[in-house]
């Protein structure tokens, strides 16, 4: 596993900074970047905002401190082999139509909202698709599911985005909420439903906007730390579907038989 303070130090020089510019533009000192980059100091809330913007990645990508999962959208049934011990995840042409519907029609109903970034975005999927499991035994989007500091995070995400901003279906803004800043994506049409054909699929993505699209990115994460498939998953690893049967009361979606 990769520390943050290494993966500061790549991040740093792989961008050709120099620990004194990176003191500059923190506000630090050089010697505090050395520290920081020796794991011998802790980095501030404030902090990892500020480098997440001048590395341009995400706060997830720097604290899941493991090498992200390699995404390949399918075109073809011809797949090159992949010799790296990354986790490789293939999305079929049915399942990335359905993940940009289902986007696009949660982006439509509260994508304007001011507290849905990016972070709510990724626990509302993660909502979206383990209740409906749970509940029908079935998936819903079907994405995957790593955990990390913050929470569920579908890997499939940011290269399906990508793609959407690409074809003109979404648009990526950034802003700062409050004194943070915010990653939003606001829908450039409305979602075909017709890939959403089953009533069950509608009713439970807007019982999870109603229950969960007023918390804000902090309380969305604290939120998912206390779901079982979350608590039962080590750090950077696969979230199992499975593990949604062990739900506790206050998580759980479906009414269970007294019967074992």
């Amino acid at each position: 596993m990769i520390k943050l303070g290494k993966k500061i130090k790549k991040l740093r020089e792989s961008r050709g900074i120099t620990q004194q510019r990176l003191a500059e533009m923190l506000g630090l000192s050089r010697p505090t970047i050395s520290q920081i980059e020796k794991n011998e100091r802790d980095i501030s809330v404030e902090e990892l905002f500020k480098l997440s913007k001048i590395f341009n990645v995400s706060v997830e990508q720097l604290l899941a401190l493991e090498k992200e999962p390699r995404v390949i959208i399918k075109e073809s049934k011809k797949q090159k082999k992949n010799k790296k011990t990354q986790i490789r995840v293939n999305v079929p042409q049915k399942n990335l139509k359905k993940f940009k519907e289902v986007l696009l029609y949660i982006l439509n109903k509260i994508g304007s909202k001011p507290n849905i970034g990016e972070t709510v975005i990724y626990k509302l999927l993660y909502f979206i698709d383990f209740d409906y499991y749970e509940k029908y035994e079935e998936q819903l989007i079907g994405a995957t599911y790593i955990k990390n500091h913050y929470g569920p995070t579908p890997v499939e995400f940011k290269k399906i985005v990508d793609r959407m901003v690409k074809n003109k279906e979404i648009v990526k803004i950034e802003v700062n909420y409050f004194q943070y800043p915010q990653t939003k994506y606001l829908p450039l049409r409305r979602p075909d439903l017709s890939v959403l054909k089953n009533a069950n699929e509608i009713k439970l993505i807007d019982n999870v906007l109603d229950r969960l699209s007023d918390k804000n990115a902090s309380e969305i994460s604290e939120y998912s730390h206390n779901d079982v498939p979350w608590l039962t998953t080590e750090d950077g690893e696969k979230i199992e579907y499975e593990s949604v049967f062990y739900r506790t009361p206050a998580y759980s979606v479906r009414e269970y038989s007294e019967e074992i």
